[in-house]
């Protein structure tokens, strides 16, 4: 047993931790592109009144991803950060939950936007509001991102101005 789980130890594809923020991020954005993609293309086809749509699908953004996605993009983030392993496996920026649940809204979206039982302009609509919150959700991670990078610059220095003053201390003790 132990002999597997070194085997996997070894050989797991594993990358920084910024690394990991920066494909959640760019999952985010990739989900976010292609579902304002749809969202545009039936409001824009659909729509009598497009620019109430828009401001219908945007003011569905703010709870959607005030409730929704900020909390499961904060969770993500923070457990990518707080993760045991300088170098966790590369698919680690979800757990198993997120893939389920990715999996589970990718299917969705693709019956939801496929289905006659729903009016294309409500599902473009939806589909503005939902895409607005994935791209926020990847703005959420670059930042969070850059926290990581400058909090992990300062611990740095910190670190430097501490070991300096040491060494300065230990050798005027000396003289």
């Amino acid at each position: 047993m132990t002999t597997m789980s070194n085997f996997f130890t070894k050989y797991k594809p594993g990358a920084p931790k910024i690394v990991l923020i920066i494909m959640g991020a760019s999952l985010w954005a990739f989900a976010a592109y292609r579902i304002l993609k749809l969202g545009i293309i039936m409001i824009e086809m659909h729509a009598l009144n497009h620019y109430m749509n828009y401001l219908i699908g945007l003011a569905g953004f703010f709870p959607f991803f005030l409730l929704v996605f900020r909390k499961v993009s904060k969770r993500y983030v923070n457990r990518i950060i707080h993760h045991k392993y300088e170098r966790p496996c590369i698919f680690g920026f979800f757990d198993l939950r997120g893939y389920i649940l990715m999996s589970f809204m990718i299917t969705m979206g693709i019956m939801v936007s496929r289905w006659e039982v729903i009016p294309a302009i409500y599902k473009g609509t939806f589909f503005i509001s939902l895409g607005l919150s994935l791209l926020a959700s990847a703005v959420f991670y670059i930042v969070e991102g850059v926290k990581f990078i400058k909090g992990r610059n300062e611990l740095s220095d910190e670190r430097m101005t501490r070991a300096t003053s040491s060494t300065i201390r230990g050798e005027n003790e000396r003289e």
